[in-house]
């Protein structure tokens, strides 16, 4: 069997000419580089970096650890210089050995600069929109081709119901760019609000260029979406803007999410301006706002209760979300109950009259748990109410706040056998619905939050849906509701 050749190194390279000194690689080793540069995206001096660093690795197991190696590529000509203890070393020299080495190398090189580059690329990408094509889904996990690499989009970035399969476009939103030893993690979101915000500017030129601004967002992933925004030129509506003609702009968001609702609504500096068109298409008949437990009390009409609070209390908790405020919803009925309550136990105080019930009315207070809530200190700080009077007052109101709690608590669960209501009042009686009670539900106050879960007749539930009354009247007047193409668009 006959001696095998030796593959000399510059053959890697392609045709090269030797010279005096090192070797010339004309253009082959500049036209290499480039290359690799453009496709795999790697900044050129990191690559003949990569070079010299293998060619030295092929010489040093060529000739030993304990030599002086040397290696220069002129970033010009692409010629070679490699010298060993100051003498000039050729290429031809080296042996297959020497030349397997700087292959394993310089794809160890490659795949870390491939590496850093992707993870410098997308990790100045995080929050912005990114279209890629659906590989695979691994435990629920979509993976996602991007080209250079891949991403994937956990379940809990995905919508409720989405289903996506090999080949099929999907439009998300970089969530995080994670650096592991091995490998680039690219996370992709759908479910994230700001996603909707990502979709608004690429759909909508005025919110690209910052004419248009959505002040806040609200969200429930595959469901609902409340979006608030403003123009600073008066001459753009910036709801119309976001609508289109037609529709046709926020056609397009609507079926990027898979038909989730989305609400626009207009934004007002007026808190109470706000809510009221936060709560849309409800018609809103007045709002009380308490500054000291950021709390607001919405009061609306019995046929517009459904309508305000929502589908499972969708649509008042996404209004809470999107003005900041705690919402309590009551009808009349309830509010004046809660006002009723209020008074009486006040005027059992001695020292109050007429002008401190409004006072306290006037900032925002309705009702004996939120009186109990505030404490004494607003009300000898705002209203300069005497220490001991407010004092007085707030604990009158804690006890009138226990007892209406236990009493309508009672009467709900009483359906539920007698043995709840034993319950409540052993609890009761030692101070353990102090907390939730007190903290805002309290039932004296009519919270809305008990009628959300289920609480809905067949016919709200209907009527909340079509964007109707139960007796089949527009849903809110001053309400312009828009459905282009049947989509699930409300705008304000």
């Amino acid at each position: 069997m006959g001696l095998r050749r030796r593959r000399p190194l510059f053959l890697f390279f392609g045709r090269s000419t030797e010279s005096a000194g090192g070797i010339d690689m004309s253009s082959d080793l500049l036209h290499m580089v480039d290359a690799i540069s453009r496709e795999k995206n790697i900044d050129k001096e990191n690559i003949f970096i990569d070079i010299e660093t293998g060619i030295a690795s092929a010489m040093r197991r060529a000739y030993g650890e304990a030599q002086e190696i040397v290696v220069k590529i002129h970033r010009g000509s692409g010629k070679i210089e490699a010298t060993l203890d100051g003498r000039p070393v050729s290429m031809v020299e080296l042996g297959r050995i020497a030349a397997q080495t700087f292959k394993q190398v310089m794809i160890q090189k490659l795949r870390e600069d491939e590496r850093s580059s992707l993870f410098e690329e997308y990790s100045k990408r995080v929050g912005t929109l990114i279209t890629g094509v659906a590989s695979r889904m691994e435990g629920g996990t979509l993976v996602v081709n991007l080209g250079r690499g891949e991403a994937i989009i956990p379940r809990s970035e995905q919508l409720p119901g989405e289903t996506h399969h090999p080949g099929d476009r999907v439009r998300a939103m970089i969530l995080d760019v994670r650096e592991s030893a091995s490998q680039i993690r690219i996370v992709l979101s759908r479910t994230h609000p700001d996603f909707i915000k990502r979709l608004f500017e690429a759909e909508v030129p005025e919110v690209a260029e910052r004419i248009i601004e959505i002040r806040a967002l609200a969200r429930e992933p595959g469901y609902r979406t409340k979006v608030a925004v403003s123009s600073i030129d008066m001459k753009v509506d910036a709801v119309g803007a976001c609508v289109g003609v037609r529709g046709s702009r926020i056609k397009n968001i609507v079926e990027e999410i898979n038909n989730e609702k989305i609400d626009i609504v207009r934004w007002n500096e007026s808190s109470q301006i706000l809510i009221t068109n936060a709560l849309k298409p409800a018609e809103i008949k007045e709002v009380f706002l308490c500054f000291e437990l950021g709390h607001a009390v919405v009061v609306v009409a019995d046929d517009q209760l459904s309508l305000a609070i929502g589908k499972r209390g969708q649509n008042v908790r996404l209004a809470s979300r999107l003005t900041g405020w705690d919402i309590d919803i009551l009808t009349p009925v309830e509010y004046d109950r809660s006002l009723d309550l209020m008074e009486s136990t006040l005027r059992a105080v001695a020292g109050v009259d007429d002008v401190l019930l409004d006072k306290i009315l006037a900032i925002g207070i309705i009702s004996v748990g939120d009186l109990a809530l505030v404490g004494a200190e607003p009300l000898v700080q705002e209203l300069e109410v005497p220490q001991d009077l407010a004092e007085r007052i707030v604990a009158a109101s804690e006890e009138a706040a226990k007892r209406a709690a236990v009493t309508e608590a009672a009467r709900l669960v009483s359906q539920e056998g007698a043995g709840a209501t034993e319950t409540i009042e052993a609890t009761a009686g030692t101070g353990e619905l102090d907390g939730s009670l007190l903290a805002g539900e309290a039932i004296d106050n009519g919270r809305s939050d008990l009628s959300a879960d289920g609480g809905l007749g067949e016919a709200d539930r209907k009527a909340e849906l079509e964007g109707t009354t139960t007796d089949g009247a527009p849903a809110a007047s001053g309400a312009a509701e828009e459905d282009p193409e049947g989509q699930n668009v409300h705008i304000e």
